[in-house]
């Protein structure tokens, strides 16, 4: 789902795409500013990488978003939110095929999720890093990823804002307009698995019978 070009990894661990951090930097240089964004960078001692990057190790990703939420506080979640909806678009103008993005979109709601959620347990090598993906459920479409690289230490709530935005804007792009990705589970709050429920009509409506 993103580049194939290494870029200079630090040392020899588990990689995760380029836009977990690409997307972030520009994220804080819109809402936050030059300044913000480099006492991130400097807090998380990661060298901003060039936007042709390749596969970055995940204790990078992980610094960086650690360091947002460190330094930004409580506007953390709405940055990685934003990053996670960006590199959702990345994704679909430029790992995504036209012809498939077409496809998915004229199946009925439940097919075109389960041949999306295929393809992105295909590549979850690129956001799971060393954690493990797995499709828990079709119906719901329920995902679950242990040991998740990008999630906090510790959090009293959901956390892994990042990864529901990302999912949340594939989905709703090309299946279920008004798609909501719950995190029902989170590792950062001592879960075994991040688990992330998608309800395709929206949260008040999560009781509705599956189709369309």
């Amino acid at each position: 789902m993103d580049g194939s070009r290494v870029f200079e990894p630090r040392d020899g661990s588990a990689r995760i795409g380029p836009n977990a951090i690409l997307q972030t930097i520009a994220v804080l240089d819109h809402c936050e500013g030059r300044a913000i964004r480099d006492r991130v960078m400097a807090v998380a001692d990661v060298a901003v990488p060039p936007p042709d990057a390749g596969m970055l190790p995940e204790a990078d990703c992980r610094a960086v978003h650690e360091a947002v939420r460190s330094v930004t506080g409580d506007r953390a979640e709405g940055l990685l939110r934003l990053a996670g909806l960006a590199t959702g678009d990345y994704i679909l103008q430029n790992r995504i095929p036209a012809p498939a993005r077409a496809l998915i979109r004229v199946l009925p709601g439940y097919i075109g999720a389960w041949v999306l959620a295929k393809a992105i347990a295909k590549h979850s090598w690129t956001f799971a890093g060393s954690g493990k993906f797995r499709i828990a459920s079709h119906l719901p479409v329920v995902f679950e990823l242990e040991n998740n690289p990008l999630a906090p230490v510790f959090s009293d709530h959901p956390a892994c804002t990042w990864h529901v935005a990302v999912f949340e804007r594939l989905f709703a792009r090309l299946v279920w307009p008004s798609v909501v990705v719950e995190e029902a589970d989170c590792a950062a709050m001592g879960a075994r698995v991040c688990r992330f429920v998608l309800h395709p009509y929206g949260m008040s409506r999560r009781g509705r019978a599956a189709g369309d």
